[in-house]
């Protein structure tokens, strides 16, 4: 891996983005569990069921929540995984990323909270090249570095979208579903397209690209809470290219009982250092 300059969105990649997070020295990535869904819950492309229509407005309707902005969610995938909550009544939002571990080229724990109209991130780097990024040092700080604003404006990485609350883009991947069937009580399972849900921001266009025309017929399963709320849905990616096969989860609770994030304490807090905004820039 070569350490270059990163941002939130190349750490979003990174988390659902086979193989990428968990690289190792020859730049290929851990297994990751198998893309291939069970025989109960595939859905052939072409096989339309009965009842794949109300199935499909069914997961259709089940995002509409997410928009209202008061939810917890997690997202994972091959050697990465996120958490955190949007409370829109408060203007906060707050999303912790960990990706890799000590044996990787890059090891990072990122904290990110979003308190309109103030943002602070937490670094802690780490891995075998944590010593090439430019500035290491003076980003491992161990306290929350305070973003100027004014210097961060229009910048998608480092801030947050309070008109756009999803993290994971659960309605737009929802959108590509082109074969789907309920296969129990608030469960479902098909196939979506992903090379048009890029924008979800939780699959990587590097991965649709290796993907080909696979990614046109990509295996999910979701499931609903009693609400007819998403709670759950996991992407089966297949293997592509360098990249093992994985499943990229994402899940959803607490909707309208989420709490404001909770901002730093003032003696954890310092200015964020020129180094950090070259390095994120």
């Amino acid at each position: 891996m070569t350490i270059r300059r990163f941002s939130t969105a190349v750490f979003a990649a990174a988390l659902l983005t086979p193989g990428l997070a968990a690289c190792n020295n020859s730049g290929t990535g851990e297994a990751g569990t198998s893309a291939s869904p069970s025989a109960s819950g595939s859905v052939a492309p072409g096989s339309a069921s009965p009842g794949t229509s109300e199935a499909k407005q069914a997961l259709l309707n089940s995002t509409n929540e997410i928009r209202n902005g008061n939810f917890r969610f997690t997202m994972s995938g091959v050697g990465s995984t996120a958490e955190g909550q949007v409370h829109q009544p408060s203007q906060s939002a707050q999303m912790k990323l960990s990706i890799g571990d000590a044996s990787s080229d890059l090891m990072m724990n990122l904290d990110l909270i979003h308190a309109k109209p103030d943002s602070w991130v937490k670094l802690d780097l780490g891995g075998k090249s944590a010593s090439s990024i430019p500035g290491a040092q003076k980003l491992n700080l161990g306290k929350y570095q305070h973003l100027d604003q004014t210097r961060i404006k229009g910048n998608k990485s480092l801030g947050f979208d309070f008109e756009k609350v999803d993290p994971a883009g659960s309605a737009v991947l929802t959108q590509g579903i082109t074969e789907v069937r309920q296969t129990g009580e608030g469960s479902y399972a098909g196939t979506l397209d992903v090379s048009k849900a890029a924008e979800a921001g939780s699959v990587d266009q590097t991965v649709i690209s290796a993907l080909g025309a696979q990614a046109q017929s990509v295996p999910f399963t979701a499931k609903l809470d009693p609400q007819g709320r998403l709670s759950e849905l996991v992407v089966q990616i297949p293997a592509a290219g360098q990249s093992a096969a994985q499943d990229i989860k994402i899940t959803y609770s607490d909707y309208g009982n989420a709490t404001a994030a909770q901002k730093p304490a003032a003696d954890q807090v310092v200015e964020a250092p020129q180094e950090f905004y070259n390095l994120f820039s």
